[in-house]
């Protein structure tokens, strides 16, 4: 039902759905279909190249109706039915004076056969096929339009469409929106985590039911296109990159380890967040050196600009400033003239601001995208806020939300509910079986046994902040340990059992180390202080060192590893000292944990591109060797065995075996441990192994209820007509 010129990638107009009523006309009258072929390019090649089999139709089939699909399938956009109405103006005519046609063929000559009212005119007045007539004009106005964008004149209906994204796997939506449209509507860019568990960057052109995977885009997120449509721009391993819509190579930009969205720009620069703790950057799409185009407002306690899109005309970008490290619901929306510099406060308590071509600011709150009237001049609100569309995917975390939209009037958003996914903690064997360990279901990540085996640590999350929690399973108690700063994050038990480590976060964002015993009694005391983020890892045998990772704002590289060794004891008291670089490489290093004998460090890195575990002797030096093959995240030792487990793409176990001597370390084949999954929980650790060896805790969606799989999108043709009704912009 795709018109030539569609079919060609030229620009398209209602002229296109006038094609599609046409195609399916012939369909209903010949029970046969007008373009076809083995696969869809022949059938693409069928519409741009041949003609319909016009002997197909019934003899019966009146003139004035052949004429008006003749006119409705010509090739020529500019010989075809310029408006749908003429073709309702044709049927109507001859349905009220169908023997007037008749003698007037016989009289210009044509050699019509006199015949009686047909059977096709009668019942087209009503019946089945008045039905069916009207799901032909529906689908060509309704699906033509759908897919073409809302291109076209005059205002429009709103036709929504839940989709399957085209690929295997589901939809990244931890940070910005991972479904983006080209600026001409053609086409879509997602970011997904394919079945095979990698995640990259796949291209669906609207006509097609497939999504296509692009290649050397392996850990790709938070895409954007350039304004022809061409390239689009990227995130992945601690860079900015491009790559073209066809395929190809990416081009790597400049470093962006800690990225929060990219904006393309007319005039051919990039406007981009590098770090999720500065300001925003510039720099040319050819590449580089960036330059800081807005600073952070300290006066206002500013911690982080993120997520900018220049606006039409290239004078200015608008981007989501956040306050509070913990939750952006309540960040503000500013603009900034990148002439002068001058920047204006837009809306407060929104977060992924978005302008649209009908005149209107959109963005999101509480899961809900709300619009108001903008002027583009003055650059600043034209009205009130109304909302627009519920349940939105959106990530208070980060403040990103999952919806794009074309120029051309269409969007398209992931639907879902905001905020955590529910799990309860099971009990997983090695026959993947699962048992209940913790019924109740909650926000639940980073589960961690004690040494014992009896307790269990894990960071649970509500509406309004993260702590950190114990559970006795045997007594089924659960009891709240930390009540500091902001949130509290990622619980690493000491060797004794006596004392948690974990993160505390305050509102600037920063997150440093503090411990406190395990039982609740006396203060919390904090083990470092960092400007950037911290998070501890695991205890060496001996209590003395904390191995944690850390991102450095101050940094040039990325996230790396470190240790901290602790001096004193529970009588004279600790005193920690200064935290001491272990491993610091342009690549991500993260989750180094202690082999049961202290001499082993395993971690995970991207230094090949994708997730994988490594090992390297403590405290070094001495060489490293790859643990996993495929992918590999949160590594765990045994402490009854030679087996060192972690994590696939695909939230299942794997373990190797392994020997050591001196300092050589041998390695085993990778192998599966279960075939049993759990559910992701993003960045997060979501399993542990018991101290018996045997078991792993993990955390998983209630029985019954669906895993948050996002593998659908809501199309919304003509979405910038419906906010028009609305939510009038300013004239």
């Amino acid at each position: 039902y795709m018109s030539p010129e569609q079919a060609r990638g030229k620009a398209v107009d209602r002229r296109a759905d006038i094609w599609s009523f046409g195609v399916v006309l012939y369909e209903m009258l010949a029970g046969a279909q007008a373009f076809g072929g083995e696969t869809i390019s022949d059938t693409l090649a069928a519409v741009i190249k041949e003609e319909p089999d016009w002997t197909r139709l019934p003899a019966s089939t009146p003139g004035a109706i052949r004429r008006i699909l003749r006119r409705s399938t010509e090739k020529d956009a500019k010989r075809r039915l310029q408006a749908i109405g003429e073709a309702r103006i044709a049927i109507e005519d001859y349905l009220a004076h169908p023997g007037e046609e008749a003698a007037a063929s016989t009289v210009a000559g044509a050699p019509v056969t006199a015949v009686p009212e047909p059977a096709w005119p009668r019942v087209r007045r009503g019946g089945p096929w008045a039905g069916m007539a009207l799901f032909a004009v529906l689908a060509a106005i309704g699906f033509g339009r759908l897919w073409m964008h809302g291109a076209g004149t005059g205002p429009g209906v709103a036709l929504r469409l839940n989709s399957d994204i085209g690929a295997e796997g589901a939809l990244y939506t931890e940070l910005g929106s991972s479904e983006v449209f080209s600026p001409d509507g053609t086409r879509i860019v997602y970011v997904v985590n394919a079945a095979d568990g990698k995640q990259q960057l796949y291209v669906r052109e609207l006509g097609q039911l497939q999504a296509v995977a692009l290649g050397d885009t392996n850990s790709a997120r938070d895409p954007f296109f350039s304004p022809d449509g061409e390239w689009i721009g990227f995130f992945a391993s601690g860079k900015m990159k491009k790559v073209s819509v066809h395929g190809g190579a990416a081009v790597t930009l400049c470093d962006a380890a800690n990225s929060r969205g990219g904006s393309w720009s007319e005039d051919g620069t990039i406007v981009f967040a590098a770090s999720n703790r500065e300001g925003l950057s510039r720099i040319s799409a050819a590449g580089g050196t960036a330059e800081g185009l807005t600073k952070l407002d300290v006066s206002a306690n500013e911690v982080s600009h993120r997520w900018p899109q220049v606006l039409p005309g290239g004078k200015a970008v608008l981007f989501t400033a956040a306050t509070n490290f913990n939750t952006f619901e309540d960040s503000t929306l500013q603009v900034q003239v990148l002439s002068s510099g001058a920047k204006k406060t837009v809306y407060r308590g929104a977060m992924y601001g978005r302008y649209l071509p009908s005149g209107h600011l959109v963005f999101v709150h509480q899961g809900t995208l709300f619009a108001m009237p903008f002027d583009l001049k003055r650059l600043e609100p034209a009205g009130e806020a109304v909302p627009a569309v519920e349940q939105v995917l959106s990530s208070p975390d980060y403040g990103g939300a999952q919806f794009s939209f074309s120029e051309t009037g269409s969007l398209v958003y992931v639907h879902g509910k905001s905020g955590g996914t529910l799990v309860s903690v099971q009990w997983m064997g090695q026959d993947g079986k699962l048992q209940p360990l913790r019924k109740t279901p909650a926000d639940i990540y980073e589960p961690a046994f004690s040494p014992d085996g009896k307790r269990l640590a894990l960071e649970i999350h509500d509406a309004a902040r993260s702590d950190i929690w114990i559970y006795d399973w045997q007594r089924d108690t659960l009891t709240r340990l930390t009540f500091e700063g902001e949130s509290n994050y990622s619980p690493v038990w000491t060797a004794d059992g006596q004392r948690i480590a974990y993160t505390v976060s305050d509102k600037a964002g920063r997150h440093s180390i503090y411990w406190k015993r395990a039982d609740g009694a006396g203060d919390a005391q904090r083990l470092t202080e960092s400007k950037g983020s911290q998070y501890p890892a695991s205890w060496s045998p001996d209590g003395k060192v904390l191995a944690l990772f850390a991102a450095d704002p101050n940094s040039p590289t990325n996230w790396d590893i470190y240790t901290l060794t602790m001096q004193g004891d529970e009588k004279t008291g600790w005193k920690p000292g200064e935290p001491k670089l272990f491993l610091g490489t342009p690549a991500i290093e993260v989750r180094p944990v202690f082999s049961p004998d202290g001499r082993w460090l395993a971690y995970m890195s991207n230094e090949s591109g994708d997730m994988e575990v490594y090992v390297r002797p403590f405290p070094g030096p001495g060489g490293k060797w790859q643990i996993s093959s495929g992918g590999g995240e949160d590594p765990v030792w045994s402490r009854t065995s030679k087996q060192l487990f972690y994590e696939t793409p695909k939230q299942q176990i794997m373990f190797v075996g392994y020997s050591a001597a001196a300092d050589s370390f041998q390695v085993g084949k990778p192998a599966l441990w279960s075939e049993g999954q759990f559910t992701s929980r993003g960045l997060a650790i979501n399993f542990d192994l018991h101290p018996d060896g045997k078991r792993f805790a993990v955390l998983k969606s209630p029985a019954g209820e669906p895993e948050q799989q996002f593998n659908k999108i809501v199309f919304v043709s003509n979405f910038f007509d419906e906010l028009r009704q609305k939510v009038p912009p300013k004239k």
